[in-house]
């Protein structure tokens, strides 16, 4: 067993590895995920975010033993380093590797769970929801602080960043879904468009972020909004194809 704790948490060690123990007898379900599972616990008067990833198959099992790193190390250090460059996260507290004499069997991250007011998802598809055009303005500023600081999150699609209404008008975010990331020195214009294709089908929303970030870059509107729109259908088409493979699948099985 591995087990890693943010120093802030020490004193809670004992606490938090017992929550682990007891993970499978305990804790609030927070979805109706398959692929992980992710409870809810009450620690210490607030609540934590406990994600259980689901076991490796077997020649993950050793290759995230010898090889790679596991997801649950992955979430915490990236954690650790979104919020070293300023970019908001739940806070990490720990992550926990369990083992057996072929390789990981299975795998934890801890973090704190924080009360939000939407996730992108609820804008994604049209401007009904109050004040999106402010939003949108806002998160797109926030896509573009990302780039800037060179972190490429290949799992940039609308439930994975949480938004909270701090102010009127004002609003923060914070990214979920750590354990795909890349960094970079800097960002080449097209892995910038293309991180943003996952975000939205809508073609007037495409529109309106890339408004924001061409004004904020000082890049050409009609170049990015041509790009972003361009990786956007790729990603699309991509999708719905799995989707309909999937399907014809399903139904000869």
């Amino acid at each position: 067993m591995n087990f890693i704790i943010n120093p802030e948490f020490k004193k809670n060690e004992k606490s938090i590895k017992n929550i682990l123990d007891n993970f499978s007898v305990s804790g609030k379900n927070f979805d109706d995920r398959q692929r992980n599972q992710i409870k809810l616990f009450d620690f210490e008067g607030k609540t934590i975010n406990v994600k259980s990833f689901k076991k490796p198959n077997f020649i993950n099992k050793i290759a995230y033993k010898f090889f790679r790193k596991s997801k649950a190390r992955r979430s915490f250090e990236y954690a650790n380093i979104l919020l070293g460059k300023g970019i908001g996260t739940p806070q990490p507290i720990a992550y926990q590797e369990n083992y057996d004499f072929l390789g990981l069997t299975s795998s934890f991250y801890v973090s704190e769970h924080l009360d939000v007011d939407l996730t992108y998802r609820e804008i994604s598809q049209d401007f009904s929801y109050p004040d999106t055009d402010n939003i949108l303005k806002q998160f797109i500023q926030f896509c573009y602080k990302l780039h800037q600081n060179g972190i490429e999150f290949l799992d940039h699609s609308p439930g994975n960043t949480l938004i909270k209404k701090v102010s009127e008008n004002q609003y923060d975010f914070f990214l979920v879904d750590l354990n795909r990331m890349r960094f970079h020195n800097t960002m080449d214009f097209e892995t910038r468009m293309k991180n943003l294709s996952r975000l939205t089908p809508k073609k007037e929303i495409i529109e309106y972020m890339s408004k924001e970030y061409a004004q904020i870059s000082g890049d050409d509107f009609n170049k990015v909004f041509e790009r972003m729109w361009y990786y956007t259908d790729v990603f699309q088409q991509k999708f719905h194809r799995k989707k309909r493979l999937k399907k014809k699948l399903k139904f000869w099985k």
